[in-house]
Protein backbone atom coordinates (compact mmCIF):
# COMPACT_ATOMS: atom_id res chain seq x y z
CA UNK A 1 0.00 0.00 0.00
CA UNK A 2 1.27 3.06 -1.16
CA UNK A 3 2.17 5.98 1.21
CA UNK A 4 1.66 9.59 -0.59
CA UNK A 5 5.17 11.18 0.24
CA UNK A 6 4.14 14.93 -0.19
CA UNK A 7 2.62 14.45 3.34
CA UNK A 8 5.56 15.01 4.58
CA UNK A 9 5.81 18.22 3.32
CA UNK A 10 6.59 21.21 5.18
CA UNK A 11 3.52 23.34 6.06
CA UNK A 12 2.66 26.34 8.41
CA UNK A 13 0.55 25.24 11.56
CA UNK A 14 -3.02 26.93 11.51
CA UNK A 15 -2.69 30.07 13.65
CA UNK A 16 -6.84 29.44 15.05
CA UNK A 17 -6.00 26.19 16.23
CA UNK A 18 -6.45 26.67 20.31
CA UNK A 19 -3.50 23.86 20.92
CA UNK A 20 -1.29 25.89 18.61
CA UNK A 21 -1.47 29.23 20.64
CA UNK A 22 -0.96 27.71 23.93
CA UNK A 23 1.98 25.77 22.50
CA UNK A 24 3.57 29.27 21.04
CA UNK A 25 2.89 30.62 24.42
CA UNK A 26 4.68 28.15 26.43
CA UNK A 27 7.61 28.21 23.86
CA UNK A 28 7.97 31.74 23.31
CA UNK A 29 7.36 32.22 27.67
CA UNK A 30 9.95 30.14 28.15
CA UNK A 31 12.28 31.62 26.21
CA UNK A 32 11.77 34.82 27.85
CA UNK A 33 12.56 33.12 31.22
CA UNK A 34 15.56 31.50 29.87
CA UNK A 35 17.13 34.67 28.25
CA UNK A 36 16.43 36.37 31.91
CA UNK A 37 18.30 33.68 32.95
CA UNK A 38 21.10 33.63 31.07
CA UNK A 39 21.82 37.59 32.70
CA UNK A 40 20.94 36.61 36.20
CA UNK A 41 20.61 33.90 38.65
CA UNK A 42 19.96 36.36 41.40
CA UNK A 43 15.68 35.88 42.28
CA UNK A 44 15.23 39.88 42.84
CA UNK A 45 17.53 40.27 39.75
CA UNK A 46 15.87 37.51 37.50
CA UNK A 47 12.10 39.07 38.78
CA UNK A 48 13.16 42.49 37.62
CA UNK A 49 14.57 41.49 34.71
CA UNK A 50 11.97 39.25 33.67
CA UNK A 51 9.17 41.95 34.05
CA UNK A 52 11.20 44.33 32.04
CA UNK A 53 11.93 41.29 29.21
CA UNK A 54 8.07 40.65 29.20
CA UNK A 55 6.68 44.06 29.42
CA UNK A 56 7.21 44.43 25.30
CA UNK A 57 7.53 40.58 24.45
CA UNK A 58 4.54 39.90 25.76
CA UNK A 59 2.40 42.90 23.84
CA UNK A 60 4.59 41.91 20.86
CA UNK A 61 3.21 38.21 21.22
CA UNK A 62 -0.44 38.99 22.07
CA UNK A 63 -0.36 41.45 18.71
CA UNK A 64 1.91 38.89 16.42
CA UNK A 65 -1.27 36.24 17.19
CA UNK A 66 -4.04 38.34 16.33
CA UNK A 67 -2.62 39.24 13.03
CA UNK A 68 -1.59 35.77 12.36
CA UNK A 69 -4.91 34.15 13.32
CA UNK A 70 -6.30 37.16 10.80
CA UNK A 71 -3.91 36.36 8.15
CA UNK A 72 -3.89 32.75 8.60
CA UNK A 73 -6.28 31.59 5.63
CA UNK A 74 -3.79 34.20 3.26
CA UNK A 75 -0.49 32.76 4.65
CA UNK A 76 -1.54 28.35 3.98
CA UNK A 77 -2.28 30.03 0.18
CA UNK A 78 1.51 30.74 -0.46
CA UNK A 79 3.92 28.35 -0.84
CA UNK A 80 5.70 27.72 1.88
CA UNK A 81 9.05 29.45 1.29
CA UNK A 82 7.10 32.72 1.11
CA UNK A 83 4.49 31.85 3.93
CA UNK A 84 8.17 31.34 5.98
CA UNK A 85 9.27 35.15 4.80
CA UNK A 86 6.06 36.63 4.89
CA UNK A 87 5.50 35.07 8.36
CA UNK A 88 9.27 36.83 9.67
CA UNK A 89 8.53 40.04 8.31
CA UNK A 90 5.15 40.33 9.90
CA UNK A 91 6.82 39.14 13.74
CA UNK A 92 10.10 42.11 12.70
CA UNK A 93 6.67 45.21 11.73
CA UNK A 94 5.10 43.98 15.29
CA UNK A 95 8.09 44.06 16.63
CA UNK A 96 9.18 47.49 15.75
CA UNK A 97 5.71 48.76 16.11
CA UNK A 98 5.13 47.83 19.25
CA UNK A 99 9.02 49.06 20.42
CA UNK A 100 8.61 52.68 19.62
CA UNK A 101 4.90 52.51 20.73
CA UNK A 102 6.45 51.68 24.03
CA UNK A 103 9.63 54.09 23.58
CA UNK A 104 7.07 56.57 25.82
CA UNK A 105 6.00 54.27 28.71
CA UNK A 106 9.07 52.63 29.16
CA UNK A 107 12.75 53.24 30.10
CA UNK A 108 15.98 51.68 29.32
CA UNK A 109 14.70 49.25 27.03
CA UNK A 110 17.47 48.60 25.24
CA UNK A 111 18.25 48.71 21.08
CA UNK A 112 15.92 47.87 19.11
CA UNK A 113 18.47 45.43 17.05
CA UNK A 114 18.29 43.54 20.52
CA UNK A 115 14.57 42.46 19.98
CA UNK A 116 14.66 41.94 16.45
CA UNK A 117 17.47 39.29 17.62
CA UNK A 118 15.25 38.04 20.11
CA UNK A 119 11.96 37.77 17.47
CA UNK A 120 13.77 35.92 14.68
CA UNK A 121 15.51 33.53 17.19
CA UNK A 122 11.69 32.88 18.83
CA UNK A 123 10.60 32.63 15.31
CA UNK A 124 13.07 29.99 14.01
CA UNK A 125 12.60 28.10 16.98
CA UNK A 126 8.70 27.95 16.23
CA UNK A 127 9.40 27.06 12.75
CA UNK A 128 11.83 24.44 13.46
CA UNK A 129 9.55 22.90 16.18
CA UNK A 130 5.96 22.90 14.01
CA UNK A 131 8.13 21.76 11.11
CA UNK A 132 9.01 18.88 12.79
CA UNK A 133 6.00 18.34 14.40
CA UNK A 134 3.84 18.34 11.33
CA UNK A 135 6.92 15.66 9.91
CA UNK A 136 6.17 13.42 12.87
CA UNK A 137 2.67 13.51 12.78
CA UNK A 138 2.15 12.81 9.73
CA UNK A 139 3.47 8.93 10.09
CA UNK A 140 0.82 8.72 12.91
CA UNK A 141 -2.24 10.03 10.68
CA UNK A 142 -1.04 7.33 8.09
CA UNK A 143 -0.67 4.68 11.28
CA UNK A 144 -3.77 5.70 12.14
CA UNK A 145 -5.27 5.21 8.61
CA UNK A 146 -3.86 1.81 8.91
CA UNK A 147 -5.26 0.77 11.99
CA UNK A 148 -8.30 2.18 11.13
CA UNK A 149 -8.69 -0.43 7.33
CA UNK A 150 -7.66 -3.19 10.01
CA UNK A 151 -10.84 -2.08 12.45
CA UNK A 152 -13.11 -1.17 9.73
CA UNK A 153 -15.64 -3.39 7.63
CA UNK A 154 -15.67 -6.82 9.57
CA UNK A 155 -15.56 -9.61 7.28
CA UNK A 156 -19.33 -10.47 8.20
CA UNK A 157 -20.56 -7.17 6.93
CA UNK A 158 -18.53 -7.63 3.11
CA UNK A 159 -19.84 -11.38 3.11
CA UNK A 160 -23.19 -10.63 3.99
CA UNK A 161 -23.76 -7.73 1.78
CA UNK A 162 -22.63 -10.06 -1.25
CA UNK A 163 -24.71 -12.51 -0.09
CA UNK A 164 -27.64 -9.67 0.18
CA UNK A 165 -26.74 -8.33 -3.52
CA UNK A 166 -26.41 -12.12 -5.02
CA UNK A 167 -30.01 -12.78 -3.50
CA UNK A 168 -31.64 -9.38 -5.56
CA UNK A 169 -29.93 -10.10 -8.36
CA UNK A 170 -32.77 -12.53 -10.03
CA UNK A 171 -35.64 -11.01 -8.16
CA UNK A 172 -34.84 -6.99 -8.10
CA UNK A 173 -31.75 -6.68 -10.77
CA UNK A 174 -31.68 -2.70 -10.41
CA UNK A 175 -31.69 -2.71 -6.70
CA UNK A 176 -28.38 -5.50 -6.84
CA UNK A 177 -26.67 -2.72 -9.37
CA UNK A 178 -27.53 0.43 -7.35
CA UNK A 179 -25.75 -2.05 -4.08
CA UNK A 180 -22.87 -2.86 -5.95
CA UNK A 181 -21.94 0.77 -6.81
CA UNK A 182 -22.55 1.64 -3.24
CA UNK A 183 -20.16 -1.11 -2.15
CA UNK A 184 -17.25 -0.34 -4.55
CA UNK A 185 -18.00 3.34 -3.91
CA UNK A 186 -17.16 2.58 -0.16
CA UNK A 187 -14.27 0.65 -0.64
CA UNK A 188 -12.85 3.06 -3.12
CA UNK A 189 -12.68 5.54 -0.81
CA UNK A 190 -11.56 2.74 2.56
CA UNK A 191 -8.58 2.17 0.27
CA UNK A 192 -7.90 5.74 -0.35
CA UNK A 193 -5.32 7.52 0.80
CA UNK A 194 -7.48 9.57 3.50
CA UNK A 195 -5.56 11.72 5.14
CA UNK A 196 -7.09 15.48 4.46
CA UNK A 197 -10.04 17.03 5.49
CA UNK A 198 -12.84 16.34 4.02
CA UNK A 199 -16.64 18.05 3.69
CA UNK A 200 -19.36 17.19 6.22
CA UNK A 201 -21.60 16.27 3.48
CA UNK A 202 -19.23 14.12 1.62
CA UNK A 203 -19.03 11.99 4.66
CA UNK A 204 -23.07 11.92 5.34
CA UNK A 205 -23.21 10.74 1.48
CA UNK A 206 -20.80 7.70 2.26
CA UNK A 207 -22.76 7.05 5.88
CA UNK A 208 -25.87 6.66 3.55
CA UNK A 209 -24.57 3.74 1.07
CA UNK A 210 -23.43 1.94 4.17
CA UNK A 211 -26.44 2.14 5.71
CA UNK A 212 -28.33 1.14 2.22
CA UNK A 213 -26.40 -2.06 2.29
CA UNK A 214 -26.91 -2.94 6.04
CA UNK A 215 -30.73 -2.32 5.36
CA UNK A 216 -30.53 -4.75 2.38
CA UNK A 217 -29.53 -7.66 4.62
CA UNK A 218 -31.18 -6.67 8.18
CA UNK A 219 -34.60 -5.16 6.45
CA UNK A 220 -37.23 -3.78 8.78
CA UNK A 221 -35.00 -4.72 11.83
CA UNK A 222 -33.29 -1.41 11.10
CA UNK A 223 -34.24 2.30 11.34
CA UNK A 224 -32.52 5.40 10.38
CA UNK A 225 -33.31 8.63 11.87
CA UNK A 226 -30.98 11.76 10.73
CA UNK A 227 -31.56 15.00 11.80
CA UNK A 228 -29.24 17.47 9.97
CA UNK A 229 -30.98 20.41 9.04
CA UNK A 230 -28.60 22.40 11.19
CA UNK A 231 -25.97 21.32 9.94
CA UNK A 232 -23.24 23.02 7.29
CA UNK A 233 -22.58 21.03 4.63
CA UNK A 234 -19.28 22.47 4.04
CA UNK A 235 -17.76 21.86 7.49
CA UNK A 236 -14.74 20.10 7.37
CA UNK A 237 -14.36 16.55 8.89
CA UNK A 238 -11.50 14.09 8.99
CA UNK A 239 -12.86 11.35 6.42
CA UNK A 240 -14.37 8.01 7.72
CA UNK A 241 -15.80 9.29 11.06
CA UNK A 242 -19.19 8.53 10.60
CA UNK A 243 -18.58 5.10 9.13
CA UNK A 244 -16.98 3.43 11.63
CA UNK A 245 -19.10 4.61 14.14
CA UNK A 246 -22.83 3.76 12.17
CA UNK A 247 -21.17 -0.24 11.76
CA UNK A 248 -20.55 -0.31 15.22
CA UNK A 249 -24.21 1.10 16.26
CA UNK A 250 -25.88 -1.69 13.64
CA UNK A 251 -23.17 -4.38 15.34
CA UNK A 252 -23.85 -3.68 19.22
CA UNK A 253 -27.16 -2.23 18.48
CA UNK A 254 -29.11 -3.73 15.87
CA UNK A 255 -27.70 -7.44 15.29
CA UNK A 256 -28.48 -7.94 18.76
CA UNK A 257 -32.03 -7.64 18.89
CA UNK A 258 -34.91 -9.90 17.72
CA UNK A 259 -36.94 -6.66 17.36
CA UNK A 260 -36.27 -3.35 15.14
CA UNK A 261 -33.72 -1.22 16.53
CA UNK A 262 -33.89 2.70 15.47
CA UNK A 263 -30.17 4.48 14.48
CA UNK A 264 -30.13 8.38 15.39
CA UNK A 265 -27.84 10.58 13.54
CA UNK A 266 -27.93 14.48 14.27
CA UNK A 267 -25.49 16.93 13.39
CA UNK A 268 -25.74 21.06 13.65
CA UNK A 269 -23.74 24.07 14.26
CA UNK A 270 -23.17 25.39 17.19
CA UNK A 271 -21.74 28.89 16.54
CA UNK A 272 -17.77 28.00 15.83
CA UNK A 273 -18.34 24.44 16.75
CA UNK A 274 -19.99 21.41 14.66
CA UNK A 275 -21.49 18.78 17.07
CA UNK A 276 -22.64 15.08 16.20
CA UNK A 277 -24.73 12.60 18.18
CA UNK A 278 -24.71 8.68 17.20
CA UNK A 279 -27.57 7.41 19.64
CA UNK A 280 -28.24 3.26 18.48
CA UNK A 281 -30.29 1.17 21.14
CA UNK A 282 -28.18 -0.38 23.73
CA UNK A 283 -28.12 -3.94 26.41
CA UNK A 284 -26.06 -4.12 28.83
CA UNK A 285 -25.64 -8.12 28.31
CA UNK A 286 -23.83 -7.08 24.74
CA UNK A 287 -20.23 -8.44 24.67
CA UNK A 288 -18.85 -6.88 21.60
CA UNK A 289 -16.68 -4.37 23.16
CA UNK A 290 -13.46 -4.71 21.74
CA UNK A 291 -14.45 -3.65 18.11
CA UNK A 292 -15.70 -0.61 19.87
CA UNK A 293 -13.00 0.79 21.75
CA UNK A 294 -11.02 0.08 18.61
CA UNK A 295 -13.37 2.76 16.55
CA UNK A 296 -13.55 5.20 19.53
CA UNK A 297 -9.77 5.36 19.64
CA UNK A 298 -8.77 5.62 16.24
CA UNK A 299 -11.45 8.08 16.00
CA UNK A 300 -9.70 9.97 18.66
CA UNK A 301 -6.53 9.89 17.66
CA UNK A 302 -7.55 11.28 14.40
CA UNK A 303 -9.64 14.03 15.59
CA UNK A 304 -6.59 15.25 17.70
CA UNK A 305 -3.71 14.90 15.13
CA UNK A 306 -6.16 17.30 12.60
CA UNK A 307 -8.09 19.48 15.43
CA UNK A 308 -5.67 19.27 18.61
CA UNK A 309 -6.87 20.32 21.66
CA UNK A 310 -10.06 21.73 19.99
CA UNK A 311 -11.98 18.71 19.13
CA UNK A 312 -13.40 15.96 21.68
CA UNK A 313 -15.02 12.44 21.43
CA UNK A 314 -17.17 11.04 24.54
CA UNK A 315 -19.61 8.31 24.50
CA UNK A 316 -22.61 7.96 27.41
CA UNK A 317 -24.94 4.85 28.50
CA UNK A 318 -28.15 4.75 29.88
CA UNK A 319 -30.14 1.49 30.11
CA UNK A 320 -31.40 1.43 26.73
CA UNK A 321 -29.44 3.49 24.59
CA UNK A 322 -25.71 4.17 23.75
CA UNK A 323 -24.45 7.49 22.14
CA UNK A 324 -21.40 9.31 21.01
CA UNK A 325 -20.96 12.75 20.78
CA UNK A 326 -18.43 14.41 18.88
CA UNK A 327 -17.54 18.42 18.95
CA UNK A 328 -15.05 19.73 16.01
CA UNK A 329 -14.05 23.27 14.99
CA UNK A 330 -16.40 24.45 12.18
CA UNK A 331 -14.14 24.81 9.60
CA UNK A 332 -15.79 25.59 5.67
CA UNK A 333 -14.44 23.75 2.97
CA UNK A 334 -14.22 24.51 -0.42
CA UNK A 335 -16.56 22.74 -2.85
Amino acid sequence: MSINQNANASALPNFRNLGILLRILVIVDGMSLAAALLKTSEPLALMEELIDLSALVQPILILSLLVLAIANDWLHRLRYPYAIATLIAIELAVTTAVYYLGLNVFKGMGALERYWIFTLLVTGILIGYFDLRGRALSPALAEARLQALQSRIRPHFLFNSINAVLSLIRQDPRRAEHALEDLADLFRVLMSDNRQLTQIAHEIGLARQYLSLEQLRLGERLHVEWDTAGMPPDALIPPLVLQPLLENAVYHGIEPRSEPGTIHIRIRRDGDRVRVLLRNPYRKQSDHHSGNRMALANIRERLALHFDAEASIKTTTTEDAYEVHIVIPYLKGGA
